[in-house]
């Protein structure tokens, strides 16, 4: 099996690296002095499953990897839609590609580009990050993945997407493969997205918000928000959903922050128009109020903006 990784930060690194140490050829995307160090010195992760460099082939741009078996797609969510048309040459040959964002519009962004046929859905719960140039940091339990076929071949068997999964296993990942790629893709955004909004907002770690009676109660309700929509959206979430996933952040270790809330606090564009923005957006066209991902959506957008260049940066002191 062949699989090239869109993105090498903290997802698509960790999993790249675990890949490429049990044996899978690998090839990454990625820019900067971060693929000048990969190129050079190789990629190194550092994790509970182990301190390790390995070589691949790396490039910053998609057509020049080749052909793969599987398109494994970690960027930010919202440069998903500027590198799908760059993906057709690695699935000329038949390859799947898989989003492994945190939002839950990737799948469908892709499938406009490239076709529904090599699109599949996915899910990853992990807490990794880029630590330096061509270095990969990952702390806590190993990483969770998710897959799952779409559309009328939701229910049939997948060989490509089982033979994703046994790779991955292989690698050291906890891997499956679901007949309800939509539900878990909701799921997943049911716990996530409120750590990141909130988490941004205030400035805290997931253990210092999930304590203060005021930040949680918020949080609840930003979980419950989400929850109203999927169903709305006709997903099949499971009844309690928003309430499991109250339960799950305190699983989390406390000095836990999310993607989003990193990239807002170091002044850097972050996938706000994917997560609270895009609860607000779908949640407008069902007709259902979000007053909580309203009220977060605008507290955040001026440092969104900023980050942007759309207006002029302030004193982050």
């Amino acid at each position: 099996m062949r699989i090239v990784v869109i993105g090498a930060g903290g997802v698509g690194g960790l999993l790249g690296g675990l890949l490429a140490r049990s044996g899978v050829e690998v090839a990454i995307v990625a820019r900067g002095a971060h693929l000048e160090t990969i190129r050079r010195d190789g990629l190194t992760v550092e994790s509970p499953l182990g301190t390790f460099t390995v070589r691949v082939a790396a490039d910053a741009a998609p057509g020049a990897l080749g052909r793969a078996d599987a398109v494994l797609v970690a960027v930010k969510a919202w440069q998903v839609a500027e590198v799908a048309p760059s993906l057709a040459p690695l699935v000329a040959g038949g390859g799947v590609v898989i989003p492994l964002q945190n939002g839950v519009e990737a799948a469908g962004t892709l499938a406009e580009a490239l076709g529904p046929e090599h699109v599949a859905g996915g899910t990853i719960n992990v807490l990794a990050w880029i630590s330096g140039a061509g270095r990969v940091q990952h702390v806590g339990t190993p990483p969770r993945v998710t897959l799952g076929e779409r559309g009328a071949l939701a229910t049939a068997p997948s060989p490509r997407l089982e033979a994703v999964a046994a790779a991955l296993r292989a690698s050291g990942v906890e891997a499956a493969v679901t007949p309800e790629i939509e539900t878990a893709v909701w799921e997943k955004f049911l716990f996530v997205e409120p750590l990141g909004a909130i988490g941004a907002v205030t400035r805290a770690p997931v253990g210092v918000f999930r304590a203060v009676p005021e930040t949680r109660a918020l949080l609840a309700a930003a979980q419950e928000e989400i929850a109203a929509l999927a169903r709305a959206r006709g997903v099949a979430l499971p009844p309690g959903a928003a309430h499991r996933a109250l339960t799950r952040v305190d699983g989390v270790q406390p000095d836990g922050t999310i993607s989003m809330q990193r990239d807002i606090g170091a002044g850097r564009p972050s996938e706000l128009a994917d997560q609270p923005g895009a609860v607000v957006r779908l949640a407008r066209l069902a007709g259902l109020p979000v007053p909580v991902h309203e009220a977060l959506l605008a507290a955040l957008l001026p440092q969104e903006l900023a980050a942007r260049g759309r207006i002029e940066p302030f004193s982050r002191t």
